[in-house]
């Protein structure tokens, strides 16, 4: 399967993704229903402000999240197959003992991501083969649907992948 992302579009896009507000927000939520936004603090305790606010006000630009009257924050149809994609991810990293064999949920995402990122831009059309040579053929066999998921995310989700560009002072 061919991508049609550059080297900066996917490094922009696991920046993003690997972002580690951003997973323990996506998966707070996926795991335990909607939070409402005066107990954000309260449930994430162990995210800055600064995080928790960088955090949603990226899920909501990217339409991860949105706040539901009467509920708070909750995930969108793309934030809950981003879930799912974090869970595929972590479950690969797990079975393999990557990056070690215990370590913190959003560790194991971004060393998944990291493992991906250079099978997904344009250059690269050898994606399997070459993750086969870091990871061995078995790995790099069972991280294709995680990879199958992570490019059908991004092509429905482009945003993701493009930097913004703050707009010209005329």
């Amino acid at each position: 399967m061919s991508t049609p992302f550059t080297p900066a579009e996917v490094r922009h896009a696991v920046e993003l993704l690997a972002s580690r507000s951003l997973i323990r927000l996506v998966t707070e939520i996926d795991d335990n229903g909607a939070i409402p936004p005066r107990r954000l603090a309260g449930t994430l305790p162990d995210l800055s402000t600064h995080q928790l606010r960088s955090a949603s006000d990226t899920a909501r630009t990217h339409g991860l999240i949105r706040v539901a009257s009467g509920a708070g924050l909750e995930l969108t149809d793309s934030g809950s197959e981003l879930a799912d994609l974090y869970n595929a991810m972590a479950r690969w990293a797990r079975r393999h003992a990557v990056p070690a064999p215990v370590c913190e949920f959003s560790r194991r995402i971004r060393h998944v991501l990291d493992l991906l990122a250079p099978s997904l831009t344009t250059e690269h059309g050898d994606g399997l083969a070459r993750l086969s040579a870091v990871t061995g053929a078995g790995a790099a066999a069972d991280l294709a649907r995680p990879r199958t998921l992570l490019i059908q995310w991004l092509a429905a989700n482009p945003e993701v992948a493009r930097a913004f560009e703050p707009e010209p002072v005329a």
